[in-house]
């Protein structure tokens, strides 16, 4: 397949690829696209040429609809598209005035949350990520915890306060206890952390009290996006005990806008990692189930002219795979529902250079990163930018998930104790 608009092939964005996404722009409010090289393909005013079915879908302010109505429907708008912008086909390269409306340059275009998430599940899947936490914090001799050779470790975050690329983080405040201290303060975190994640959008769910078996978990999986599940360290340290993460990871999920379709990615599917001892029959999965999808970690400081890789890793590392996260899901009968994101957790390769955090690249602070312009990071600090990329490689094309940034802002106090009336 060619496009008949010139795109480079190291372009994220080609005819195989077509993310969906939500934009605005041209006086008009939030409607889908999809992706094409540097243009935004207006889905609502195709449909209404009759080109698309279901106007109401493209015309939405989310993917919701479209991610509601199953697979088969999927690929049919995926062929449609692909049949409309080949060089080939004629309806729309001819047709200049269509071709005007549809195609949106992505400068013109301010970009929005793709979905209206109902629920977000944060996994812990990354074996390396998982020694390496373990390792700090508690034994380097004997890193895992009983339970993560047997099972998809993931806790529920909160859905509320994913933004899209592009939004600022601010600086939390929480409760932090120092080792030497007798007890906990109250201030701005000082070790804010990035997390380099890649999420996954639920299409079509499933009933209450209906699992999903491993084998059908794909089924139900509409695309990926890029994910930076921001944490204060020092805040959850104190807090995680006995049942998890809470304020240290409540106050700003980042996303990237768009969501490459399930399909596009199908190619790249490869064998994941050898997992010992065997899982349990229900998350046996003999087809290949990892992603050959690289990702590299930007930081650019305020005092940077340009950012400075950190980090490069690949997504095909995660040990549990994604169906057999959505089998554990719903094991007990969870009912997963279109616009959910699931994401991988922090992803970490073998080496230092691919360690998907600060908390590990720094190693808890005892190996601050050096940065080109002579500063060093243990932590993030204000006015820091994190950009976040990924791609999976063809042959003569790119499948990319564009990027997800976010630049940290200086922490804004709360108002402290009662109001007396």
């Amino acid at each position: 397949m060619r496009c008949f608009l010139p795109i480079p092939v190291d372009h994220p964005f080609p005819i195989q690829n077509l993310p969906y996404g939500v934009f605005s722009g041209r006086e008009q409010g939030p409607r889908v696209g999809v992706a094409i090289g540097d243009y935004v393909l207006d889905l609502s005013v195709l449909a209404e040429a009759g080109l698309l079915p279901s106007y109401s879908v493209f015309a939405e302010p989310s993917l919701n609809a479209l991610m509601s109505c199953g697979r088969e429907a999927w690929n049919e708008v995926r062929a449609t598209l692909q049949y409309l912008l080949d060089e080939e086909t004629p309806t729309l390269r001819g047709n200049r005035r269509l071709r005007t409306r549809a195609l949106i340059p992505v400068q013109e275009v301010t970009m929005h949350l793709p979905a209206a998430v109902g629920d977000y599940t944060d996994f812990y899947s990354s074996k390396q990520h998982a020694t390496n936490v373990g390792s700090i914090f508690r034994d380097k001799n004997n890193p895992l915890l009983p339970n993560w050779l047997h099972l998809p470790v993931a806790y529920h975050g909160r859905a509320s306060s994913l933004v899209v690329s592009g939004t600022p983080i601010r600086r939390p405040y929480g409760q932090i206890k120092f080792p030497e201290e007798p007890a906990p303060r109250f201030g701005p975190s000082g070790e804010l952390d990035f997390e380099l994640e890649v999420g996954y959008f639920i299409g079509k769910g499933n009933a209450l009290g209906e699992p999903i078996p491993v084998r059908d978990a794909h089924q139900h999986l509409f695309g990926f996006v890029l994910v930076n599940d921001w944490s204060a360290r020092d805040v959850q340290r104190w807090e995680y005990v006995p049942l998890g993460p809470f304020l240290a990871k409540n106050f700003g999920t980042s996303i990237s806008p768009w969501v490459v379709p399930f399909a596009a990615l199908q190619p790249f599917r490869v064998a994941g990692p050898k997992q010992d001892p065997a899982p349990l029959p229900y998350l046996s999965d003999s087809e290949d189930a990892a992603y050959d999808i690289n990702l590299e970690v930007k930081l650019q400081t305020s005092a940077m002219a340009e950012a400075h890789t950190i980090s490069r890793t690949n997504f095909k590392e995660m040990y549990w795979s994604i169906s057999q996260q959505v089998a554990h899901h719903t094991l007990t009968g969870c009912n997963l529902r279109p616009g959910d994101l699931l994401a991988s957790g922090t992803l970490s390769g073998s080496a230092k250079n691919s360690y998907g955090s600060l908390l590990e690249l720094a190693w808890a602070g005892k190996e601050p990163l050096e940065l080109p312009n002579g500063e060093r990071r243990s932590f993030l600090e204000d006015g820091d930018t994190m950009i976040l990329t990924g791609y999976a490689q063809g042959e003569g094309y790119r499948i990319g998930l564009g990027e997800v940034r976010g630049t940290v802002l200086p922490a804004k106090a709360p108002a402290l104790g009662g109001v007396r009336s």
